[in-house]
């Protein structure tokens, strides 16, 4: 944000991950006997879904940061631990006690992780928290889709359609320089093959099994992942206050995953 807009940046972040995943899904369609047509039709709404999803969220946690602080922007962003099962019951989905334990663990560990000196909301953080929900309803899309899909396919359209919508509201509203563009080239190409092309491309693929809340507790962990890396990196200094918030968020992932699938299985194991 210190060299170009958010939509700029997404804009360009996404169209690299669309390229730098084009090779991987064309060889894909190689092996395949018999390749469908490269856009059936039936695919059309669940690509337009989650890339809308992933140009809305994505769109609102950039702008928002460049009026809030980077840690209130992340616990706000990991609120969708929460919002993700609360989704849930609106759709008619059950959540077990367990994942609501887990959500809440992992909630209060990123406040400990992210939040110092008080916590004051503004215009900003609201923009945030309405990316949250946005990424909550983007977790359950991409659970929901990502099987009848196919993975790969779902990934690079989301992708590529987010990447036209960036441009597009680049062009609008936001000046584009080719030395600002420069400037920030690291992070561009860190948030393209890596955060793009890589990360989001592997929820994807994971998701086709993975329950939502589970998914959503388990990427939560990013916080705790960024204070790991500061102290190993960065030489950051992890206090007893972020340990303390690594240990819940590592709590809310394991209660999740293991009480609560364990609680699922027996539940459809029983008889009816």
């Amino acid at each position: 944000m210190d060299y170009m807009g958010p939509f700029t940046f997404n804009a360009i972040r996404f169209c690299l991950g669309t390229l730098a995943l084009l090779p991987l899904y064309l060889s894909q369609r190689k092996r395949e006997v018999d390749r469908p047509a490269l856009l059936p039709r039936r695919i059309v709404g669940p690509a337009l879904l989650t890339g809308v999803a992933l140009f809305a969220g994505s769109s609102l946690q950039q702008i928002g940061m460049v009026g809030t602080s980077a840690g209130k922007a992340g616990f706000i962003t990991g609120l969708y631990v929460v919002l993700v099962p609360l989704l849930a019951l609106t759709w008619g989905q059950r959540t077990h006690p367990a994942h609501w334990l887990g959500a809440l663990l992992a909630a209060v560990g990123l406040y400990l992780l992210s939040v110092r000196g008080g916590f004051k909301i503004s215009p900003y953080d609201l923009i945030v928290l309405a990316g949250a929900f946005v990424w909550a309803g983007h977790v359950h899309l991409i659970g929901r889709f990502s099987g009848l899909v196919g993975p790969i396919r779902l990934a690079i359209l989301q992708f590529a359609i987010c990447g036209f919508l960036s441009t597009v509201a680049a062009l609008l509203f936001e000046s584009i320089s080719l030395s600002n563009i420069v400037g920030g080239i690291w992070p561009i190409l860190y948030g393209s093959f890596l955060s793009v092309g890589l990360a989001y491309t592997l929820q994807v693929v994971a998701q086709r099994t993975a329950q939502p809340a589970h998914a959503a507790i388990i990427l939560s962990l990013e916080g705790a992942f960024a204070a790991l890396g500061g102290w190993l990196v960065l030489h950051e200094m992890l206090t007893l206050r972020d340990l303390a918030g690594c240990v819940l968020m590592l709590g809310g992932m394991l209660v999740s995953q293991f009480v609560g699938r364990k609680a699922s299985i027996k539940a459809e194991q029983k008889p009816v």
